[in-house]
């Protein structure tokens, strides 16, 4: 009789131990997840190979884009549930009056200016770009940071040389290599195949605009009514970047999937010194791409911004990790770097 009492209560005792597990425990979240084949996405591929998506408990669904604009209107008409589409693209957007939220980033500066080396020496800098034919990808972050770039030089990009706005940058190499244009604006890995098709960088978007915000991760109001959601993609992000520092090999291995280039290309691509792979929302950044292309009269700067940012997710998500990791130096730095970059 005392055994089969013991048993029950046993019994009793895991049973409630589950409950209590299972009511503490995250319940699955589906999120349709907007991305580009870049690079600095990278991040995505990581945190859904790797399992730091499943881990936060979110059943994330990777949704392929070739441009900013066809995935900043899937967020915003609620096909997506978030995505990261350059910084001006999602700036224009909101300047036009979209309900859009800034909530952290996916990657920073990576732009290249590439020109056939026959003119590397004739096109070496900006001002160098006066009366010449340019091709760039309208609403990237690297075309934005050229046209504020020229503005900071005294030359009207609207009728100093003539800019012309193609799909992707496959089709900027190729208008470059052709002679169709003087000098292409593109971003990683794009650099290294331009170069590898023989052309030259000669100017990087970090040279010009040193810590530039690139792609911001985005939601609108709907989604910031379950800030929980997006405090765990915010996690899973995190932890993916935290991965990739100490396992190249499997981070090659996640990217592989998506962006189909050789090993070689991916690794230097990616763990390049000209690509910033912080999660930070940056709104110190932010706010001087904005003035930057207010001044450049890229976008028009009436509407305060204030109102885009919402930063809360990210705050609770680096702060519990660093909470969970206090040996980790990774996790501390990147707390005192939000503090640093958000006011």
């Amino acid at each position: 009789m005392k055994s089969s009492l013991k048993s029950v209560v046993l019994a009793a005792s895991a049973a409630a131990a589950l409950l209590a597990a299972a009511a503490g425990r995250a319940a699955v979240e589906p999120v349709r997840v907007g991305y580009l084949p870049a690079i600095g996405h990278a991040k995505y591929f990581i945190a859904h190979e790797q399992g730091f998506f499943k881990k936060e408990n979110l059943d994330v669904e990777l949704v392929e884009f070739q441009n900013s604009a066809d995935g900043i209107n899937a967020v915003i008409s609620g096909k997506l549930d978030t995505g990261s589409f350059s910084t001006p693209a999602p700036l224009l957007f909101y300047s036009k009056g979209s309900d859009i939220k800034i909530v952290g980033g996916i990657m920073g500066q990576d732009g290249s200016i590439i020109v056939k080396p026959e003119r590397a020496s004739e096109i070496r800098s900006i001002p160098d770009l006066r009366g010449k034919k340019v091709a760039t990808v309208r609403l990237a972050s690297s075309d934005a940071v050229l046209r504020a770039a020229l503005k900071d030089a005294g030359i009207d990009w609207r009728a100093d040389l003539e800019i012309f706005e193609l799909k992707n940058p496959p089709a900027v190499i190729e208008s470059v290599k052709s002679g169709q244009v003087d000098a292409g604006v593109v971003w990683g890995p794009f650099d290294l195949r331009a170069e590898q098709q023989g052309l030259k960088v000669i100017v990087r978007s970090g040279d010009i605009y040193p810590g530039h915000p690139c792609c911001r991760l985005i939601v609108t109001s709907a989604q910031l009514k379950k800030p929980e959601v997006v405090e765990r993609f915010l996690r899973a992000l995190l932890q993916a970047e935290r991965f990739s520092q100490d396992h190249r090999k499997e981070t090659i291995d996640s990217i592989a999937k998506y962006v189909k280039l050789d090993r070689d290309t991916l690794e230097k691509s990616f763990y390049t010194p000209n690509l910033d792979q912080t999660t930070d929302p940056n709104v110190k950044g932010v706010e001087k791409f904005w003035l930057s292309l207010v001044a450049a009269d890229f976008i028009d700067g009436k509407r305060p911004l204030d109102p885009i940012f919402a930063i809360e997710p990210y705050r609770k998500a680096i702060e519990s990790l660093a909470s969970e990791n206090p040996k980790d130096a990774f996790y501390r730095a990147r707390l005192a770097q939000f503090k640093e970059r958000n006011p």
